[in-house]
């Protein structure tokens, strides 16, 4: 299966306060008839705050609004997250909304820290609260260098998490490079989570050394994931598994490559795979990490 109708369906022009450059890591939110993306925007000294803008799917190019101010902003000076907040996945249980995000905040030996975050919102997702100002997942004797970009389902009372996970930092020519891949985690209550150091993806190959965003849907028979993973720049992947834990990589089936030219013609990245009908349709940004902008793809 391959990915057609590729378009892009909002770029960032200062519609609102918080919107300077980039419309990051799109995480969708059904809404009545319409669609909530909320996405990250990157302020005058480059911290990302996290707001949203409504559409509909059917048609994307119609902007139905925008968030007149952020949902979530950086934390306080010296919190885990004071440099920025990403978003990353949503969750509707128990009529709250679960939003995990990461957090980041600057580093001296290293340019930067990433951990995972939590915020809750009672009023269906137009404002949060953070559920803590400490991080959800710090590190930790599995996650010693880095927690990231978490992806959430919740299956028979059980909160399953796919999650980016540093393994080391690198001295190069140009500085230190991290290096992160994606582990496995559980919870019962979405909040205290217990973590094993089970990988589910990892590097393939000396060049990569990067994973983004991971996306997992469950089927009647397998679990489904995209991720972006990089090299030289990012592209997406795709995985499959029986139990959501051991997984097949088969990038090359259902990933999505960079166009010939435009907006998407460098790197493509921070995908997001939802249903409509009887077809996939993949919300992703496209270069600069998402300074372009948020695309649509659907399914062929």
């Amino acid at each position: 299966m391959g990915w057609v109708e590729r378009q892009l369906i909002f770029e960032p022009d200062h519609q609102a306060t918080w919107i300077n450059t980039h419309a990051a890591l799109p995480t969708m939110q059904r809404v009545g008839d319409r669609q909530r993306i909320f996405f990250s925007s990157r302020d005058l000294a480059g911290r990302s705050h996290v707001g949203f803008t409504e559409l509909s799917l059917d048609q994307p190019h119609q902007i139905l609004g925008v968030s007149e101010t952020a949902v979530l902003s950086p934390g306080k000076l010296g919190a885990f997250d004071d440099a920025g907040v990403t978003s990353s996945c949503l969750v509707e249980a128990g009529g709250d909304v679960y939003f995990y995000y990461t957090g980041w905040s600057l580093g001296t030996s290293v340019p930067f820290y990433l951990n995972v975050g939590l915020a809750l919102s009672e009023d269906g997702g137009r404002t949060f609260r953070r559920a803590s100002p400490a991080p959800l997942l710090d590190r930790h004797s599995v996650d010693p260098y880095l927690t990231a970009s978490p992806w959430v389902l919740v299956e028979n009372g059980i909160w399953r998490m796919w999650y980016v996970s540093g393994t080391e930092w690198r001295s190069t020519a140009a500085g230190p490079r991290h290096r992160y891949h994606i582990k496995y985690a559980e919870s019962i209550d979405g909040r205290q989570w217990d973590r094993r150091g089970v990988v589910c993806i990892d590097y393939q190959s000396a060049d990569e050394y990067a994973f983004g965003r991971p996306c997992v849907i469950r089927d009647v028979d397998r679990y489904r994931m995209w991720y972006s993973y990089r090299g030289k720049a990012y592209r997406i992947g795709y995985a499959e598994s029986g139990d959501g834990i051991v997984w097949t990589r088969m990038d090359g089936d259902q990933g999505l490559d960079v166009s010939a030219q435009g907006w998407d013609s460098e790197m493509v990245t921070y995908p997001q795979v939802i249903r409509q009908n009887d077809r996939l349709l993949m919300l992703y940004n496209g270069n600069g990490y998402g300074r372009t902008g948020i695309g649509l793809a659907r399914s062929a």
